[in-house]
């Protein structure tokens, strides 16, 4: 099993493989290889900036003797005009991270920030319950976009298929319900050594909700429910294990079900509907 910091390695050399090919032509035709400069990162948007780490990992992946001096950290709140960095050395270098520095930092960015408007809405509305991701994320950029979440004051629901077992729709009618998929699911877990995964189990009515509560498991996640039904469900739960609310729920419906009393709303919009915050890489000159 790869590290994070290896998933992370490997995206950025496939990423630079397929941007830059045989060479960067345009580069390369114009710009002489000892030519040094230097260039800021600008932002021209409101919002939470992530992904300054793996910006720094990006420029010296490719150029170990750039110079990059950051100004602003991941986590802060970043408006038109900021410089959140500038980065030194070969202009070729420059030129040629220009592209993959900013399409992670605008893509991270702009999942922070849909993520801490999330949050915050929930909190202004006296609530404590807590936005999750899901896996609907850019193929090889999970763990960036789990950490932007992360970053925007979010939690990450789980990171892949390994690290918690969430029995959905699909498990449930393929194994012959409830029961037979939560019992299953703990029988795997002793015969594997792998007591420490939380248990998970979709229900999509009252009835599957109690079969799962006679089963019991870790959290169980309310598909598609109406805030009035959230309500009772949890009710019936009393507490015995947490309560998650998915299936269709946006930002402008999402506080009745916090208001419920929920305690993890997951939405995946979060990284698979999200606009980049922009920025911009440029060069400067002797007026700057």
């Amino acid at each position: 099993m790869l590290s994070v910091e290896e998933l992370n390695d490997k995206l950025i050399e496939l990423a630079f493989s397929e941007d830059i090919g045989d060479g960067d032509h345009t580069t390369l035709c114009c710009i002489p290889a000892d030519a040094v400069g230097e260039s800021k990162l600008l932002i021209k948007e409101e919002g939470v900036l992530a992904g300054v780490e793996i910006a720094k990992r990006v420029f010296y992946r490719f150029d170990p003797k750039l110079q990059v001096e950051v100004f602003i950290e991941d986590g802060a709140w970043v408006k038109p005009g900021d410089i959140v960095m500038i980065v030194k050395g070969r202009i070729q270098s420059l030129l040629q991270t220009e592209r993959l520095m900013l399409n992670i930092l605008q893509r991270m960015s702009g999942i922070a920030t849909m993520t801490h408007k999330y949050q915050q809405a929930l909190i202004d509305a006296g609530t404590k319950t807590r936005v999750l991701d899901t896996r609907k994320t850019t193929p090889g950029m999970r763990m960036l976009e789990k950490e932007a979440v992360k970053i925007g004051g979010g939690l990450n629901h789980r990171i892949g298929l390994f690290d918690m077992i969430l029995l959905k729709d699909n498990h449930i009618d393929f194994c012959g319900g409830i029961y037979n998929a939560i019992s299953k699911a703990k029988q795997y877990c002793r015969e594997h050594g792998k007591n420490g995964l939380k248990i998970e189990c979709e229900v999509r009515n009252f009835d599957e909700l109690e079969e799962a509560l006679r089963e019991g498991c870790d959290r169980i996640m309310f598909d598609n429910f109406t805030p009035e039904d959230t309500r009772k469900a949890i009710e019936m739960v009393g507490g015995r294990c947490e309560t998650e609310s998915s299936g269709g729920i946006t930002f402008d419906t999402m506080i009745p079900y916090a208001q419920a009393g929920i305690d993890f709303i997951s939405f995946g919009a979060l990284t698979h509907s999200v606009k980049g915050l922009d920025m911009s890489f440029k060069a400067m000159t002797k007026k700057d």
